[in-house]
């Protein structure tokens, strides 16, 4: 509208526009109004529901999938080696080596006199670790029949352990080629490549699977008697990994005890497993994280892992990092690890009283009415588990964390990642015992390497050093 037209409108006529925009005004500014508390409102369901990023500290993920950040310019100039007044160490000297070299003087380089008849003082002794160059022995083994004169009876020499007229590979061997595949996940090709360089030995991979079946079903035939063991047993850690299997998703189990490890390869995630393994035993306690199937566990008592709440309760942090609620039930959780990592240096009478402290501050935050919306699902579970949290304060044999079970599948999460899986379902559950037998001998001293050869039976060869 042109100023023209306005001076022709009457002063009524003016008013009544002047009215009517003013009403348009009210109007707009009211949707603007309203179009900022919708976008406010939008924008604050977003930041509520915006889930931080995973990292290891706030979920299960593992470190090596953690974002690296760059390291800072202060960082990267720090001096490398040992910090300063760091006290020196040097390798120990053996008792007894192999072999002696004597560096005597034969003749002084200054008037050229004959030094060999001369007694030396020892000034410096110096001792170099090397291996012998490896070589595969050979052993033929000739066995011969003999007739008896006087009964004509044929008499067949017997063959003595370790070199039986159906081997073809000595226990040592056989053994090594089952350390390459089950302890260090090499494949087929680089345990035959490494059998070759390292040995002379020349194996095919048909070769290399009939040693692992062997190695296999000497392995399951010992696994019923680990899992009595486990079955057994008062507490009981128990944890489960992902694994492929003839390409479809499998399920790795371990179940840990003071005197048994068992690995079990299964089809599902389900508590049948569980129940398969305890038959019609209880444990005193069941130590886990929260998975419905590990809940059902038959026990008298549960301790839930506390690693697992630590870090649920960062990821809860991490999104919301002014959460009371949730900054003092993680302070609470590390304040009764601590406890329970001092508990023998504190008299019984501190500890108790600790313990007890523990425990009131857990009710006291348990029954805040006020606790946020996004707290609510780890409150639920707290409320819930109560009497699952703290038992490790009152059993020396229980643990806080499910730490021990996850370090044993971590070897296997390893060999996942490194083979991409087994292609049959003899070969997970052979990896299975394998690891159930290696395992479980190394609580009682015994390593890898020997454990595996006490499969094949007793070496052909002399014993070599080595660990026990």
């Amino acid at each position: 509208m042109q100023r023209d037209e306005l001076a022709g409108h009457s002063q009524d006529e003016l008013i009544n526009l002047v009215l009517a925009q003013y009403e348009q005004l009210v109007r707009l500014q009211a949707a603007i109004e309203q179009l900022k508390a919708d976008h406010e409102a939008l924008k604050y369901k977003f930041e509520r529901n915006k889930k931080p990023p995973t990292t290891s500290k706030n979920s299960s993920q593992p470190p090596s999938r953690d974002q690296k950040s760059n390291q800072s310019k202060q960082r990267r100039k720090r001096k490398h080696g040992p910090p300063a007044g760091h006290e020196k160490h040097e390798r120990k000297l053996v008792a007894q080596a192999d072999q002696v070299v004597e560096l005597r003087p034969q003749h002084c380089h200054a008037c050229q006199s004959d030094l060999r008849q001369r007694e030396g003082q020892l000034v410096r002794v110096n001792q170099v670790t090397e291996l012998p160059e490896a070589s595969a022995q050979v052993i033929e083994v000739r066995q011969y029949q003999v007739s008896c004169p006087h009964c004509g009876h044929r008499e067949l020499a017997d063959a003595p352990a370790g070199l039986e007229m159906e081997r073809r590979f000595g226990a040592r061997l056989e053994a090594t080629v089952v350390y390459y595949r089950q302890e260090q996940h090499m494949s087929y090709e680089r345990t035959q490549e490494a059998m070759q360089e390292l040995y002379g030995v020349h194996l095919s991979q048909g070769g290399i699977d009939r040693i692992m079946q062997r190695a296999g079903q000497s392995a399951l035939a010992r696994v019923p008697a680990i899992q009595a063991e486990v079955a057994r047993s008062a507490v009981i850690h128990c944890d489960e990994t992902s694994s492929r299997v003839d390409g479809d998703n499998w399920w790795e189990w371990v179940f840990c005890t003071p005197g048994a490890v068992l690995h079990i390869m299964r089809d599902n995630r389900s508590a049948d497993t569980i129940q398969g393994v305890m038959g019609q035993q209880v444990a005193e306690v069941w130590v886990s994280d929260c998975l419905s199937s590990q809940l059902k566990a038959p026990a008298q008592m549960r301790q839930l892992c506390l690693a697992h709440q630590l870090r649920n309760l960062q990821a809860l942090l991490d999104g919301h990092p002014h959460l009371v609620w949730a900054q003092e039930m993680r302070a609470l959780f590390q304040y009764a690890i601590q406890v329970y990592h001092r508990r023998h240096s504190l008299s019984p009478d501190v500890f108790k009283q600790q313990a007890s402290q523990v425990e009131r501050i857990c009710d006291r935050l348990l029954e805040r009415s006020n606790a946020p919306p996004e707290a609510h699902r780890l409150l639920r579970r707290y409320k819930k588990h109560r009497q699952s949290l703290f038992v490790f304060l009152y059993r020396t044999d229980v643990e806080p964390t499910n730490n021990v079970a996850e370090q044993a599948l971590r070897p296997s999460v390893i060999h996942r990642k490194v083979t991409y899986g087994f292609r049959s379902e003899w070969g997970a559950k052979v990896y299975a015992a394998l690891a159930s037998v290696i395992h479980t001998a190394e609580l009682s001293g015994v390593c890898a390497f020997k454990s595996i050869q006490a499969l094949f039976g007793a070496p052909a060869l002399p014993r070599l050093t080595g660990c026990e």
